[in-house]
């Protein structure tokens, strides 16, 4: 086929990830060779693919999706956020320097990396259609995810994600907005208007998301929309709870979600087991807690203040793309004291990555903070130093009897001065470290590591002896490509992956009614 489509979106967050993994999951079901594609992602949630290229956590879920092996391919530009203006820049799946926002949006800064100099994000493009064109020769259809918004006019002139990719390569457009904030027809109105008429004429039509309530009362104004545009709606899908996605920001965890709001098994035993996330700075992965969310009786939620964590069984420190600056968030909250106080009466405390690595004596960090020497919580016997390649792996191992599969994003390397072995980490009393995310989605590693907290809290909480996350996520994919198959025209998509963008658009002129 060697078809494709771009799912662009009114705003961020309005469900381009979950409808792109919903037409990947539904057309995989129905035979084809799909691919997802994304040019160009900003996230903190990233993941490692088995060649050893980090990609976003976004394309890895919808890679699943397609019952597809995750690479670089997906996604060839990822940043990751460092601060409100800078970003690391990830170019095919390796790290090739920090840029500011103004180094990337205009021209590329010399200290950012051979890889980036001369061209900033001009040069990107060749490399992003590159990707998108060999995944079109070898899949036969690919499914593009734009980023924010295809009407960010003040970037478009360096767009290589949404409309900039969407022209260069021939690509239909369905745009998608969240019914559920209101607005809707505006913002697909205005999304349109907004754009050249070479970018209009590649706008197919709109998914509507998230829709509560009867469609026939929606359906006078999706009539009055193709009047206004003349463009088709290619589904109204309905909201629907606990969808359990990788996110790729934010402070949502998705099976948290599906725990707090679908149907779940109840407690094995007679306790459940509550769950405090530190809320640190630059957050990474947190979908590390999904797992123990999806357990029947374990209650995961976020905390920023020292208090939250009083009752809680077992407090995470999570992944951070600012390790010193996270530190400094614990000390400044009073966390940091909350956690020493835990640990000295043995309740458990799991540190992972940059929440392992603040947990030790010492940090050496001229790479990321730049802060120099810096002592850590002091917590476990670990000394870490700052290098300036990145640590990128898909390890194998075991812990407490039982196999475990993870990976590592860091560039931290901790030299682990003692303590009882943990991974590749170390553990002390009831404090646990170590730099694999993923961990705890190995199902019996983490039955035997809840029965550890469950006895070191006190609580009469039992592990279900049957939770497959692994079949839990195939059942919340299942899900998405099931919001596609019966509440879009997946006829009409079809002919839109097969046929390119419809001829004879009209161009709405901005000011159009």
């Amino acid at each position: 086929m060697g078809g494709g489509l771009l799912i662009a979106g009114t705003t961020s967050d309005a469900g381009k990830s979950v409808v792109t993994a919903g037409i990947c999951r539904w057309l995989v079901r129905q035979g084809v060779k799909v691919a997802p594609f994304k040019g160009q992602n900003m996230s903190l949630n990233s993941f490692v693919t088995r060649e050893g290229a980090e990609i976003g956590r976004a394309q890895a879920m919808q890679a699943q999706a397609a019952r597809v092996e995750p690479t670089a391919l997906m996604n060839p530009v990822l940043l990751k956020p460092g601060s409100d203006r800078s970003s690391q820049v990830v170019l095919m799946g390796k790290p090739v320097g920090e840029l500011s926002a103004r180094g990337f949006f205009g021209s590329a800064d010399p200290s950012s990396g051979a890889a980036l100099r001369g061209g900033g994000r001009e040069a990107l493009l060749g490399t992003v259609l590159e990707c998108l064109e060999e995944l079109r020769g070898t899949y036969d259809a690919v499914i593009c995810e734009g980023a924010g918004s295809p009407a960010e006019i003040n970037l478009r002139r360096t767009d290589i994600v949404n409309m900039g990719i969407a022209r260069a390569a021939r690509l239909p457009v369905v745009v998608v907005g969240d019914i559920d904030r209101g607005g809707v027809f505006a913002s697909f109105f205005g999304t349109t208007a907004l754009l050249s008429p070479e970018d209009q004429a590649l706008v197919a039509g709109y998914v509507v998301n998230k829709f509560r309530g009867d469609v026939s009362l929606l359906e006078p104004g999706i009539e009055m929309l193709r009047g206004l545009t003349g463009r088709h709606t290619y589904g109204i899908l309905p909201y629907a709870h606990g969808l359990g996605i990788d996110e790729e920001d934010g402070l949502r965890v998705s099976m948290r979600g599906a725990v707090r709001e679908s149907v779940v098994a109840p407690p094995v035993g007679e306790d459940v087991l509550r769950v405090a996330v530190c809320a640190v700075p630059l957050m990474s992965n947190f979908t590390d807690v999904d797992a123990l969310a999806a357990e029947p009786g374990v209650v995961v939620r976020f905390v920023d203040r020292p208090e939250e964590l009083a009752d809680a069984d077992l407090v995470v420190v999570p992944g951070t793309r600012g390790t010193v600056r996270a530190l400094e968030w614990l000390r400044e909250r009073g966390l940091a004291a909350e956690l020493a106080r835990r640990a000295a009466a043995g309740r458990p405390v799991l540190g992972i990555c940059g929440g392992f690595q603040l947990l030790g004596e010492h940090i050496e960090d001229d790479v990321e903070s730049r802060a120099g020497s810096v002592p850590g919580l002091g917590l476990l016997p670990v000394r870490v130093r700052f290098a300036a390649d990145k640590t990128l792996a898909r390890p194998v191992g075991a812990a407490l009897g039982e196999p475990v599969e993870g990976y590592e994003i860091h560039h931290g390397v901790a030299e682990v001065l003692g303590g009882e072995p943990f991974l590749d980490g170390c553990r002390v009393g009831a404090v646990w470290g170590t730099h694999w995310h993923g961990s705890l989605e190995s199902d019996g590693f983490r039955r035997r590591f809840l029965a550890q907290v469950a006895r070191a809290s006190g609580r009469r909480f039992v592990p279900a002896p049957d939770t497959s996350f692994g079949a839990l996520r195939e059942e919340q994919l299942d899900r998405l490509g099931d919001l596609i198959e019966e509440h879009a025209d997946t006829d009409a998509l079809l002919r839109l992956i097969e046929q390119g963008p419809p001829a004879g658009l009209p161009f709405i002129p901005p000011g159009a009614s």
